[in-house]
């Protein structure tokens, strides 16, 4: 007779297994080594010992678009052996593989799938962004499917389908009134338990019947269960999933819309956009769930919540590197041409393909646009000119088209390099322009700050011009509003200051905007002009605010000038600098921090935490005030 392991036996192996699967998933899954490792954590003791859970198992997993969370999830499953045992619904109510009946509800997804009550699981909540219950206004929202999700979180049981057993009776009584109409050799016949409500009836009430005796029950035959039911008490038929692992996953754009809407997709740097979206918190997902849920539903999801950064150029250039290897061994098998493809293809892939705050989707679209049609072009010009099986193909790129190279011979191949080519503005009197501009906004804004921008570049593809990216700030002071109304009018003034005020452009009107944006919100929100009372407009007489906005026009409009006149003032100042910087602009399109500051000479700081030195200041005042009152 075999004798299981030892408990400890059995732990190690699980958990040595668990490694394993972490290990393996890294491979497959590029720059979220951390997210896989917080979820492997997450999981160990479902993992190791269900027997002890008695509550489904919540880990929330929220990222922009093409992230990776659902598919980690599903080879997760995989993985773990569970994915007979795996049941993936859709919130925005579009899931397959139920009945339309049983896709109306989580039991009923459940019901129709592998995972057995009481026993072990795993459920995908998926898209959950697109599943609401609240609107902007926090008014109740109609939901037309999935009610039994909030119950589930709780506990994990989920109770019987009231609803359902009203609907058979009502046709048990619909057709004895056809029977007293009828005659008596047809009354037998007139009740008739339908497919889906005789496998509702099944799953509710746990009959072990098969489903056909079930189906062919007389309308006493139903009564009596119905009757039994009521009498055993709800509670003992409620359905048990409370050893569910629950994978909630969405992209909450909430969290992330300031961040994703910031620069242009395709222009804005991968690494920068990682950190940016790799300081969100579980505050931050809190407060964007708040506004789609009631506060109790957003408690049962718990407080394992994952959040996914946007992928690092390094992991973008993993992906790519993975995928031309997969397509050159593939046209290879097909046509016995060995592919090379080299760095200037990799880069041109990844300057035309990389949208950070779209994921991986458009990176994958693109590899097969670039490469996959382009090695099947490539191959048949080679072969067309005699190459052979063996033979090397070498594939490059300049920014314009796919390059094929074979035994001395060269092709140009039409790809769609079309980003690139957006961002080859050869125009002279443009480039200018905009060197002087963004140069402006960046200087000054070293100046006030005391940082270099994270970014500027003027060639871009997704609008007509440049910009500037700046460190996010926690707080802001009144004086940090004015130097970044200051900097905001800084490219008018540098035009200006450059070209004369002739020749200023309009490139500067959303800078205006911005800048008068934030001089109404200093004077009219923020108490930081004249006036102390929060001042706007309004309609509703529940709303408690000042509306005399006319008194605040002068002083926003009078701040505005001196700002402006401030921010030539240090242009002129640092002249010397606002050259080498558009200098630096015109020759490469593009300054990053570090060359940033050795381009202006200014002594910046590397700190990415923007905030005023309030400790420093506390120190300071307490200081003072012991000087004036020792005794105390």
């Amino acid at each position: 007779m075999n004798e299981s392991p030892p408990l400890r036996d059995q732990l190690a192996q699980k958990n040595q297994q668990l490694q394993a699967i972490a290990a393996q998933l890294k491979t497959e899954l590029f720059g979220i080594d951390p997210i896989i490792d917080r979820v492997i954590d997450s999981v160990r003791a479902w993992y190791l010992l269900p027997e002890l859970i008695s509550r489904p198992v919540i880990i929330c997993l929220w990222g922009l678009t093409g992230t990776g969370k659902t598919q980690l999830v599903r080879r997760l499953a995989q993985l773990l052996g569970f994915y007979d045992r795996f049941v993936e619904v859709q919130m925005d109510g579009f899931s397959n593989g139920a009945s339309w009946r049983g896709a109306q509800s989580i039991s009923g997804m459940l019901s129709q799938s592998g995972v057995r009550e009481g026993e072990p699981g795993i459920l995908v909540l998926d898209e959950f962004q697109r599943f609401r219950t609240i609107d902007p206004k926090r008014a109740d929202v109609r939901v037309e499917r999935y009610h039994d999700v909030w119950a589930l979180l709780s506990d994990g049981r989920l109770p019987p389908a009231l609803s359902l057993l009203g609907s058979i009776e009502s046709s048990i009584a619909e057709a004895a009134f056809e029977a007293e109409r009828a005659d008596d050799s047809e009354a037998g016949m007139r009740f008739k338990l339908r497919s889906y409500e005789a496998q509702d009836l099944k799953r509710n009430l746990k009959l072990e019947e098969p489903l056909l005796d079930i189906m062919a029950w007389s309308s006493e035959q139903v009564q009596e269960r119905l009757r039994r039911f009521r009498e055993s008490g709800q509670h003992r038929w409620e359905t048990d999933y409370s050893r569910l692992l629950v994978f909630v996953c969405g992209n909450l754009d909430e969290a992330y819309e300031d961040l994703a809407t910031s620069v242009g997709d395709c222009d804005s740097d991968a690494d920068i956009f990682h950190a940016l979206t790799g300081k969100l918190s579980v505050i931050d997902v809190k407060e964007a769930l708040n506004r789609r849920f009631k506060p109790e539903q957003v408690a049962r999801l718990g407080n394992e919540h994952v959040i996914y950064p946007s992928l690092s150029r390094q992991a973008y250039e993993q992906l790519i590197a993975q995928g031309c290897a997969r397509y050159a061994v593939e046209a290879e098998a097909r046509c016995g041409l060995r592919f090379v493809m080299t760095d200037s293809l990799r880069e041109q892939i990844y300057a035309n393909a990389v949208f950070p705050a779209q994921g991986t989707r458009p990176l994958f679209s693109s590899l097969h646009a670039i490469v996959g049609a382009g090695l099947a072009k490539a191959a048949l010009w080679a072969l067309e000119r005699g190459a052979q099986a063996g033979d090397e193909l070498t594939l490059t790129a300049d920014g314009r088209s796919l390059m094929a190279h074979w035994n001395g011979q060269s092709q140009a191949i039409a790809a769609p390099f079309e980003i690139s080519r957006l961002r080859q503005r050869n125009h002279p009197d443009f480039r200018a322009l905009l060197a002087v501009h963004e140069a402006g906004h960046g200087l000054v804004h070293a100046v006030l700050f005391g940082r270099a921008p994270q970014e500027i570049k003027i060639h871009v593809a997704s609008f007509e011009g440049g910009y500037n990216a700046y460190a996010s700030r926690k707080v802001w002071s009144r004086q940090n509003m004015l130097d970044s109304i200051c900097t905001s009018l800084a490219g008018r003034a540098a035009e200006r200051l450059v070209f004369g005020p002739a020749l200023s452009s309009s490139g500067a009107e959303s800078d205006l905007r911005k800048a008068t944006e934030s001089a109404a919100r200093l004077h009219r929100h923020l108490g930081m002009g004249d006036r102390l009372g929060r001042v706007d407009v309004c309609t509703s007489s529940e709303e408690h605010l000042c509306t005399d906005v006319e008194a605040t026009n002068g002083p926003i409009e009078a701040l505005l000038r001196e700002a402006e006149g401030r921010a030539t003032r240090l242009l002129e100042t640092h002249h010397e600098a606002l050259m080498a910087l558009v200098d630096e602009l015109l020759q490469h399109g593009e300054v990053k921090p570090a060359r940033f500051a050795e381009v202006v000479g200014l002594p910046l700081t590397a700190d990415d935490e923007a905030l005023d030195p309030y400790a420093q200041r506390l120190a300071e005042f307490r200081a003072a005030r012991r000087a004036l009152h020792p005794a105390a």
